[in-house]
């Protein structure tokens, strides 16, 4: 028999971390997209609406469940404003995600929770995925410097006075 209540606290919990990713993420995006850097600006925003879909899929088991929903996050917005840092806090939320959720599939497993363990287990797979992507970006900042990010603005700016030609 599945334990309901330690499923349902679990997914709870995995929502808050997924609504935290989602809102850093998203702020990441509006402060690279106002800073011209669309690759990462749009990388960013992708990544947010894929922590969109887990919440998704969490907040759908949590139903199944006959459980309540907790749209609540696990912490507050970080403002920053440095690109190095704002990756590798990126890799820090993947990281430290990846680690609860290979825990809580294991509890869900000692929950007699099958469905639960492998959401969690399938979730593993697409934030090792994410972390892949920040780590390389993060080298790619590092071993390019501020020309990563000037090649950015410079095809941002493009963009720009090319909508400017034709509007």
């Amino acid at each position: 028999m599945i334990k309901r209540d330690k499923s349902i606290e679990l997914l709870n919990m995995a929502i808050a971390d997924e609504m935290t990713a989602l809102n850093q993420y998203m702020y990441f995006h509006f402060r690279l997209d106002d800073a011209g850097y669309d690759l990462l600006s749009s990388y960013f925003k992708r990544t947010a609406i894929a922590e969109m879909m887990h919440v998704e899929r969490l907040a759908e088991r949590t139903l199944f469940l006959k459980g309540e929903v907790e749209m609540k996050t696990a912490s507050e917005v970080e403002k920053i404003h440095d690109v190095k840092k704002m990756i590798e806090k990126a890799e820090q939320m993947e990281s430290d995600t990846i680690v609860k959720y290979n825990q809580w599939a294991k509890e869900a497993s000692d929950a007699s929770d099958a469905a639960t363990k492998k959401l969690f287990e399938d979730l593993i797979i697409e934030e090792e995925e994410h972390l892949d992507r920040f780590d390389t970006e993060r080298e790619n900042l590092e071993n390019f410097g501020e020309k990563y990010l000037a090649l950015q603005s410079i095809e941002h700016s493009k963009k720009v006075a090319a909508n400017a030609v034709t509007t």
